[in-house]
């Protein structure tokens, strides 16, 4: 069970309803790919044998993290993400079961698929405690909420102290990417992570914030952000 102390999220946890087939994913998969209070997070709780561990917060409709866990068989995968529908949608992308799919007794993963993938669908800030120190090689926050007016700056997920927790879960040489198409929020990102001595900003030219990693995934949100003229940029740090 979850601390009444857990902290305050801002952010939807549901949009429209969801139908049979991602339901019964979230009845009756998510529970043999979920992590819980009660998880020790460490290389154990995949079920595939795996290298090293990746954290992804907040994962949107899991494309991402789905093809970045596909591509990386040898790579745990943690997703974070508190919106139900989609966790729903990761769920139909790692099974191919979809809304007009009939439902199996047994459902499994795609067998193009190994077993690394964990899915928490609670505020990544509670999993961090369960977290060891210098786990994780990579942790992916791409398009998060901008919270752009000042009077919500606070809300917006890079800040001091998600900072220092990062810092502490991510090894020596580790990256901590983020990406975003508001301009308000790379600037805030920069100037974060400039006063952070924990973190380095790997870019050494503009082409190398400016384009998509070469192991990038492309998003719905980022294909919504091109098609209504904002130009994602991509801010790789490194943990010193």
């Amino acid at each position: 069970m979850l601390s009444n102390n857990k902290p305050k999220f801002y952010g939807r946890r549901q949009g429209r309803k969801i139908r049979k087939a991602k339901s019964s994913l979230l009845e009756r998969f998510l529970p043999e790919v979920a992590i819980d209070t009660n998880t020790p997070i460490n290389k154990n709780i995949f079920g595939s044998p795996i290298e090293d561990i990746c954290l992804e917060i907040g994962f949107g409709n899991g494309e991402h993290i789905a093809g970045q866990s596909l591509n990386n068989p040898q790579t745990g995968f943690i997703g974070a993400e508190v919106f139900k529908n989609g966790v729903a949608n990761l769920l139909t992308l790692i099974t191919g079961i979809k809304e007009n799919s009939d439902i199996p007794d047994e459902i499994k993963l795609l067998p193009s698929r190994c077993d690394n993938l964990r899915i928490w669908s609670e505020d990544v800030r509670i999993l961090f405690s369960q977290i060891p120190d210098g786990l994780l090689s990579k942790i992916f926050l791409l398009f998060p909420d901008p919270w752009p007016k000042k009077r919500h700056a606070s809300r917006r997920f890079i800040n001091p102290d998600n900072l220092k927790e990062i810092a502490r879960i991510l090894k020596k040489g580790g990256i901590l990417r983020v990406a975003t198409d508001h301009k308000i929020y790379k600037g805030w990102t920069l100037r974060c992570l400039k006063e952070d001595k924990n973190f380095q900003w790997t870019a050494k030219t503009s082409s190398d914030w400016r384009n998509p990693p070469t192991d990038w995934i492309e998003t719905k949100y980022q294909r919504k952000a091109i098609r209504e003229g904002r130009k994602p940029v991509f801010l790789d740090f490194e943990r010193l």
